[in-house]
């Protein structure tokens, strides 16, 4: 349980420590500073001269390596959690899709045993319930016939079959998303505004009343709309705005490079998530996939590093990894290293309470490190102090 990573640069949320060293302990970090340390009787990881990062966090996630959250088996959980290791998550919020209540009572079923098995991959941090409660107009991908207004007899129903619930996704002007959005915030869960056509006055009411947090930001949500001749700001001037987080996916096709130079240049590092958004393709060779449960989802066809509907009209989902969100941060948007790895490790973790002990390489954390190269080529995660991904010896 002791584990001595050296010879190489940690990165710290706000500076590099050159030549530095990392010392864990029973899963837990005990050191960092500059140079080599003493430390018997622990496992020597020499990154070789590669970049000690602390791991990567993803928000939103449904997917990858062929399996779906949705497809109602601990194996998908498990394979999900080992697939986005390999690309540097040490943890994730497995997401939900619309659907009928009782897979979604399934699901988190599932959840709960897939927790205490996850030995292999990426942890958890709770289920992340997007839908069904949105705007029908702004569904996206979603499943129409699941679409429904927030119902307080079935979601007092969901809230009290489980306490695994982290987050969950809402348009805040449907009726009802408001007292919603006030449930969610006495139970503790982070409420956050998707598929949405709310304005701006809207939008205030929701984040007043327990919203903070845009979910896929111009993903499935208004912009500047006109009714009887007058211009209202939409959902996306309204997370601007107001002091709100906001998550994007950093995959370099759903948002093109001006938007995200725009989003970083409001809301900073600090207020904005990288997410994958991953559906079962992530990891995966282009072709036909499944979005959604593998046997009653919606096909799609994967092509130019994105999933899109069969007609190639819409996109149908993100086949990300979480390297390639901070790839694309440095490539496209400009952003240095620094602030991409803030952005996919502690305002993730900050957005998810856990801050205390995720996000950073700090003495009393975790010990969740990756170690990748100057290309954000993946050499090695380490979740809790364990190495649970090794690239092969050709690629270190």
């Amino acid at each position: 349980m002791k584990l001595k990573i050296t010879n190489g640069t940690i990165i710290t949320p706000y500076r590099y420590i050159p030549d530095g060293t990392v010392l864990v302990d029973n899963g837990k970090i005990i050191a960092v500073q500059q140079g080599d340390m003493d430390f018997p009787d622990s496992e020597v990881v020499d990154a070789k001269g590669n970049y000690i990062s602390p791991g990567f966090i993803d928000l939103h996630i449904h997917g990858g390596g062929g399996y779906d959250f949705m497809d109602g088996t601990e194996e998908a959980f498990l394979k999900i959690a080992e697939t986005h290791a390999r690309y540097g998550t040490t943890a994730m919020v497995p997401t939900t899709l619309t659907s009928e209540k009782e897979d979604l009572l399934k699901t988190l079923d599932i959840y709960k045993t897939a927790h205490q098995n996850n030995l292999n991959g990426a942890q958890f941090l709770g289920m992340h319930l997007e839908g069904p409660y949105f705007a029908l107009s702004q569904r996206g991908a979603q499943d129409p016939r699941y679409i429904r207004n927030p119902d307080p007899a079935e979601y007092e129903e969901i809230l009290a079959y489980s306490d695994s619930i982290a987050r969950w996704s809402a348009a805040p002007e449907l009726p009802g998303a408001i007292k919603f959005g006030q449930r969610l915030r006495q139970k503790g869960i982070i409420a956050a505004v998707a598929h949405t056509d709310a304005i701006y006055e809207e939008v205030l009411e929701a984040y007043e009343n327990g919203y903070t947090l845009a979910t896929h930001l111009y993903s499935a949500m208004s912009g500047v709309t006109r009714r009887n001749a007058f211009r209202f700001a939409g959902t996306i001037e309204s997370a601007f705005l107001l002091d709100m987080d906001v998550e994007i996916i950093a995959d370099g096709v759903h948002l093109p490079a001006p938007l995200l130079k725009l989003i970083y240049k409001i809301k900073g590092a600090d207020k904005t998530a990288l997410i994958t958004d991953a559906m079962r393709a992530a990891g995966m060779p282009e072709g036909e996939s499944v979005l959604g449960p593998l046997h009653t989802g919606l096909k799609v066809i994967v092509e130019d590093g994105v999933a899109k509907l069969p007609d190639r009209s819409s996109f149908a989902g993100s086949v990300s990894t979480a390297d390639r969100l901070v790839r694309t941060m440095i490539q496209m948007a400009d952003v240095s290293l620094l602030d991409a790895i803030r952005m996919i490790s502690a305002t993730p973790a900050r957005i998810m309470n856990v801050e205390n002990k995720k996000g950073s390489i700090v003495i009393g954390k975790d010990a969740d490190i990756v170690i990748f190269d100057q290309n954000i080529d993946v050499k090695k995660t380490i979740v809790g102090g364990r190495i649970i991904y090794a690239a092969p010896e050709n690629q270190r």
